[in-house]
């Protein structure tokens, strides 16, 4: 899969680990940055990630903020984008199973990089269950028409 990543300064100290994470669990990578810890403004770099997603130039998208909130809540307005904020390994398989997530927003103050490994991996392993989901999914995107 094509993946793509940005953080904010609250989620740079983890993203280049989870770029290798997720390189080597064999996907391609594309940083939308930042390339430092400065501060940045969160929706200056999730835009690009749910751009990519929503124009299919990236299969998924993974945002890294200091609480994964503010990202995943910019990267949702953006059309064909399913984002939520995730901390729990259980949140982030039924984010993928019931409602064919396509953006998650990690916390990079409050879970820890291997932690967030994991939620990555689930993230990108488990496929939507499809069936009674896909018309709730489809009520869902339904919003971005209005």
């Amino acid at each position: 899969m094509r993946i793509a990543i940005a953080s904010d300064q609250g989620g740079f100290c983890q993203k280049d680990l989870i770029i290798d994470f997720v390189r080597g669990l064999g996907h391609e990578v594309e940083d939308f940055g930042p390339a430092d810890a400065g501060r940045v403004d969160y929706p200056d770099f999730a835009s690009p990630v749910a751009h990519a997603v929503s124009e299919g130039r990236a299969d998924r998208g993974i945002l890294i903020c200091g609480t994964g909130i503010g990202m995943a809540l910019t990267a949702d307005k953006v059309p064909g984008v399913r984002a939520a904020p995730i901390n729990r390994p259980d949140f982030a398989r039924l984010f993928r199973q019931h409602n064919d997530g396509n953006v998650i927003g990690l916390s990079g103050r409050f879970v820890a990089p291997m932690d967030n490994c994991e939620l990555v991996r689930i993230f990108l392993e488990t496929d939507f269950d499809g069936g009674r989901h896909c018309q709730r999914v489809e009520k869902i995107m339904r919003e971005d028409a209005r």
